[in-house]
């Protein structure tokens, strides 16, 4: 039986998708008994916030698929490594086999945000349960369907400078976990998943363009601006502080790499950009909004 936290997520439903169409036996574990049912699938209603009500999700389950969004620091709290670390716990307790765990490239306890969270709970699952896999990927191409990836006016706002990004789209995530999950187990193997191909804020708003036949412009924005917008729409000073540094190192072409995980593990190319946009374009013209 796999378990599957983050199941309505935009990695976690398509896995749900896929699980289902092979007949795998599978529950998504859900806080929302609604959103539970609109899945479609089996499903445990549990909270990570609630150790106590994990135990009967992790009855009988022998893989884990971890994924799903981490809360914001709150006062220098990282509440995704509490959280995280209690289903942890609960996969221990229930003699869980295999994790698939979605971190994030270049994690490390001593990095900011999301990176020193995942960095921390990495270790955690590794000193916890010997048959860990993680999933380290690079920036997800959905990202672009989110609100305040465009101005109003309909430029893609830009964050890394000329550095080249090698995004990638978070189906390929979910298929790499599905064939984890599913395939040979690879207990102790990390795939850092890229797209195949890194580009610029100002070549992916050219993509963007060709996509929808019309121009798309670029606002260029610095970490230091991107950090102030953030501080005066009421974000904490010292998150908007380590944000603007984390945009520094991907500036300085930290997510500019390109590998080969994604094929090695799917036995074809990962997704282009080109695709995703061919793919998503009804919500892609929302996003950018109407000339």
């Amino acid at each position: 039986m796999i378990l599957l936290t983050g199941a309505t997520g935009s990695i976690g439903r398509h896995l749900v998708r896929r699980l289902a169409a092979r007949g795998a036996e599978f529950r998504a574990l859900v806080r929302d008994e609604a959103k539970g049912r609109a899945l479609g699938c089996a499903y445990a209603v549990g909270d990570f916030d609630e150790p106590a009500s994990l135990t009967a999700a992790f009855a009988g389950v022998d893989r884990l698929f971890l994924g799903g969004p981490g809360a914001l620091p709150v006062d220098g709290e990282q509440p995704m490594v509490r959280q995280f670390t209690a289903a942890i716990e609960a996969a221990a307790a229930a003699g869980v086999e295999r994790v698939v765990k979605v971190s994030v490239w270049h994690a490390a306890p001593d990095s900011l945000l999301a990176q020193g969270a995942h960095g921390v709970l990495d270790r955690r699952l590794a000193d916890a349960l010997p048959g860990w896999t993680l999933l380290q990927p690079s920036g997800f191409l959905q990202n672009l369907l989110l609100p305040g990836a465009f101005t109003p006016d309909g430029r893609l706002v830009g964050r890394y400078g000329d550095a080249p990004v090698s995004h990638l789209d978070t189906r390929d995530v979910a298929e790499c976990a599905e064939v984890l999950l599913t395939g040979p187990p690879r207990p102790g193997e990390s795939f850092v998943l890229t797209g195949p191909q890194a580009l610029t804020d100002r070549e992916l708003a050219d993509r963007v363009a060709r996509a929808l036949h019309r121009p798309v412009g670029l606002l260029p924005l610095a970490p230091d601006e991107t950090a102030a917008a953030l501080t005066a729409r009421g974000a904490p000073p010292a998150f908007a502080a380590d944000l603007a540094a984390l945009l520094r190192e991907v500036a300085a072409g930290s997510l500019a790499g390109v590998t080969t995980a994604v094929p090695t593990l799917l036995g074809r190319p990962a997704r282009t950009v080109d695709d995703f946009l061919a793919d998503h374009l009804p919500a892609l013209r929302t996003a950018v909004g109407h000339p």
